[in-house]
């Protein structure tokens, strides 16, 4: 009896033993990861600013507006239009010269149409774009010191030499645009201009 109280005995020790060797322990581990996140930007320059247009970046033309005629005076539209692959610019009043049907010079004289006005304005031209000025002048009423009436073919009454074509001289180049219908401008070629505008 005692050998077998021995014997339990024994074995709840073993057992005991056993339980606490096999016991499960839960071990929670926290674990910080940290992420660097490297952006790389790429900057653009801005575009540069676009140089004067040349005589050579232009094409045109300077045509009669009809229904512009009154009081003596009538108004043709200067056309010039960037025939460029580049952008460009114009502004103000360009140079001008009225030619002959030969190309030589005739009295040209040109005035802003409204003196003092505010600073001509840069306008851009990208290819293919255009900017348009008026000019308003006398075709047949001699002016002071004009010379006497000078008949030509298609033009009975002109006070100085026909025009049939307009030099432009724009950014240190010109552009030779033809003048439609030929006029006479009376008054030594008294033109007076509006500033260029995009058309």
């Amino acid at each position: 009896m005692r050998r077998l109280a021995t014997r339990i005995a024994l074995a709840a020790i073993v057992t005991g033993v056993l339980a606490g060797c096999g016991a499960t322990k839960t071990v929670t581990v926290t674990q910080t990861v940290t992420r660097t996140v490297t952006k790389t930007t790429t900057t653009t320059p801005a575009p540069a600013t676009a140089a004067a247009c040349s005589g050579g970046d232009l094409g045109g033309s300077f045509i009669e507006i009809p229904g512009s005629a009154a009081a003596g005076s009538i108004t043709y539209a200067l056309t010039l239009t960037n025939t460029s692959s580049a952008a460009c610019y114009v502004s103000g009043i360009p140079q001008l010269q009225l030619l002959d049907a030969q190309g030589g010079g005739v009295p040209t004289t040109v005035s802003a149409a409204q003196p003092g006005q505010a600073t001509a304005a840069k306008i851009a031209l990208q290819p293919g774009a255009s900017a348009k000025a008026d000019a308003r002048f006398s075709p047949d009423v001699p002016g002071p010191g004009d010379p006497p009436t000078q008949p030509s073919p298609g033009n009975p009454q002109a006070c100085e030499p026909t025009a049939y074509q307009l030099q432009v001289t724009v950014g240190g180049g010109s552009v030779t645009v033809p003048v439609s219908p030929p006029t006479s401008v009376c008054s030594h070629g008294s033109l007076r201009m509006s500033l260029l505008a995009a058309a």
